[in-house]
């Protein structure tokens, strides 16, 4: 639009009624404001403002062009405050254990690098984006996916036993002594694993269960007994030390996956799932 500022200066004025105050206002001079007063009146052909002793008071005309600009720059301002109050943000549900084991600890470094504002919400299993505001799912694809959703494969599971090192010496010429840790989320881990590899479990050995697979986990790092290890789950501890396993890992069939609406992502939805292939395309047992 020709003359914006023109435009806005006699904003200032009507609200003010003086030259002097929307000088002060807009931080230039009284003369400025007066030009660009003239310049507005030139370009409409009409007298905005007269003089009402040491003010100013506004013409028909002015009256009636002070409803648009009021329209105008109130919405403008509105729209200013909108914008500033929009944060940069994305909502992100993911299993628990991975959320815990290993985004977490590597979000950090991704807020460093993008600005972008991760708020993660914990689930696993099916997913439901309608009124909910999440932008994408991060689950192990053990289940069935909506078909109108997109999944993309972010890495494929391996599997296998994990034990502290500790405990590890302690049983490694005693295996009836193991302590085999299960979890109420995953409870056919060990007969899945059994099924495809050499069998490990007697009649002897104990058995312990754990509600969820993250205390599974983590009762195993406390030397309690041996679970079934998840990568990328345990990478971190593996690579750490904290875990070994001495049986290897072998794949379960199951990947670990993007799901997310079939709509036009944002450039904020884009960088994170680009950042997040990066980073777990490494979370593979190195000995394959």
């Amino acid at each position: 639009m020709r003359h914006l500022k023109a435009f806005h200066t006699f904003h200032v004025a009507a609200k003010s009624s003086s030259y002097s105050k929307a000088a002060q206002a807009l931080n230039i001079t009284h003369g400025a404001v007066s030009k660009q007063i003239k310049t507005l009146e030139q370009y409409l052909g009409v007298s905005l403002f007269y003089k009402k002793g040491r003010n100013v008071a506004l013409t028909p005309p002015g009256k009636l062009l002070t409803q648009y600009t009021d329209s105008a720059f109130t919405a403008l301002t509105d729209g200013i405050a909108s914008l500033k109050t929009v944060k940069k943000h994305i909502e992100v549900s993911c299993e628990p254990t991975l959320t815990m084991r290993w985004l977490m600890p590597r979000l950090a470094d991704y807020y460093e690098i993008s600005k972008v504002d991760v708020r993660l919400s914990t689930a696993g299993g099916d997913i439901s984006f309608e009124n909910t505001g999440i932008s994408m799912a991060i689950r192990r694809d053990d289940f069935i996916i909506n078909p109108s959703y997109i999944a993309e494969p972010l890495v494929q599971e391996w599997v296998g036993p994990v034990f502290s090192p500790q405990y590890w010496q302690k049983i490694k010429n005693n295996l009836d002594q193991i302590v085999f840790l299960h979890s109420e989320t995953r409870p056919n881990a060990w007969s899945l694993w059994e099924s495809e590899a050499k069998p490990l479990i007697s009649d002897s050995n104990k058995h312990q269960t754990f509600g969820h697979f993250y205390f599974c986990l983590q009762a195993t790092i406390d030397g309690l007994g041996a679970a079934i290890g998840s990568y990328p789950l345990v990478a971190d501890d593996i690579n750490s030390g904290r875990l070994v396993a001495p049986f290897g890992f072998s794949l379960s069939g199951n990947n670990y996956s993007i799901i997310r609406p079939n709509t036009e992502m944002s450039q904020s939805e884009l960088s994170f799932i680009n950042w997040l292939k990066i980073q777990i395309v490494t979370c593979q047992p190195t000995a394959l």
